[in-house]
């Protein structure tokens, strides 16, 4: 089957029902078009509580136990989870040959920011805890959790604090002003994400008194200087390509060290399909590589 077939198959499945509407059913859909096919069998889960995060260790055999990647979760800040990012998380540690930690961080409307980045320091700082040098963690999120990965950085950075090895950054939101061309450009052809959706999205999770242009939500905006290595992968049929983009033109500019891969006729987060989804599984194979790099 050719991977054209494969992603319209992917097509197939998240249009086969209507677009849910209201959180609950949001997050509902996202967990079962996450979860449709489930987690491998020789993957060991673990539940944990990360400084009061709530938390899931898998470990896929001949993994790294030294090496870990944290992993944050896509759903605009609003919807997403353990379940319905598992198997893509156990299969990037797979990938990587590590063991992963995925964040169930709380959602907006009900925990606007800075709760998801609070969160997220809360779980970085348990990782620290528990005996993991800084240099052998590695971050990692699509879409919103990928702009969460970033804010993380940019508060360690302005703290002082050591920074993850590197990150992985899968179609990152990275811009809540929403200001991207491909935003018009790519509307016809993305399944999933529109702007009308995210204007909704960024109204939960961005409090009124904090502008979309803050930094700390809309990470793109950041000076980026003293990050560590990223890796971007994004499709080309999103209309948030141009958050990765521009991401990766900025931060090379100011002198990051940044790996962009631009995935033909791939969908937002294809990865998160990776059972049924050669593309998904080779994109997660370069995640793979890109951790080989870092040594």
């Amino acid at each position: 089957m050719t991977s054209g077939s494969e992603i319209d198959e992917i097509r197939t499945l998240l249009a086969s029902k209507p677009r849910p509407v209201g959180w609950q059913q949001r997050r509902q859909r996202i967990e079962e078009v996450g979860s449709v096919w489930p987690v491998a069998a020789d993957i060991t889960l673990a539940s944990v509580s990360a400084g009061g995060v709530p938390a899931e260790w898998s470990i896929a055999p001949g993994s790294e136990p030294s090496r870990v990647l944290m992993y944050f979760h896509g759903g605009g800040y609003c919807s997403g989870s353990i379940v319905s990012h598992r198997r893509l998380v156990t299969e990037a540690g797979r990938a990587a040959r590590i063991r992963t930690l995925a964040v169930d961080y709380r959602l907006a409307p009900e925990h606007p920011f800075p709760a998801a980045l609070d969160d997220a320091l809360k779980a970085w700082r348990f990782l620290l805890s528990q005996g993991y040098d800084p240099g052998s963690i590695v971050i990692g999120g699509d879409s919103a959790g990928g702009g969460l990965c970033l804010a993380l950085m940019l508060s360690l950075r302005e703290s002082g604090a050591p920074l993850p090895a590197a990150a992985w950054l899968l179609s990152p939101w990275t811009d809540l002003s929403m200001s991207g061309r491909t935003l018009a450009t790519k509307d016809a052809i993305d399944p999933l994400i529109h702007k009308a959706y995210l204007e909704e999205l960024a109204e939960a999770y961005v409090p009124a008194s904090v502008a979309r242009t803050d930094a700390r939500v809309s990470p793109l905006l950041a000076d980026l200087r003293g990050l560590p290595p990223l890796l971007i992968q994004v499709g080309s049929a999103e209309t948030l390509l141009a958050d990765s983009t521009r991401l990766a033109l900025a931060a090379g500019e100011a002198d990051v060290s940044v790996t962009l891969e631009v995935w033909p006729h791939m969908i937002h987060a294809w990865p998160l399909w990776n059972a049924k989804l050669e593309a998904g599984r080779r994109a997660l194979a370069g995640f793979g590589r890109f951790m080989d790099l870092l040594g």
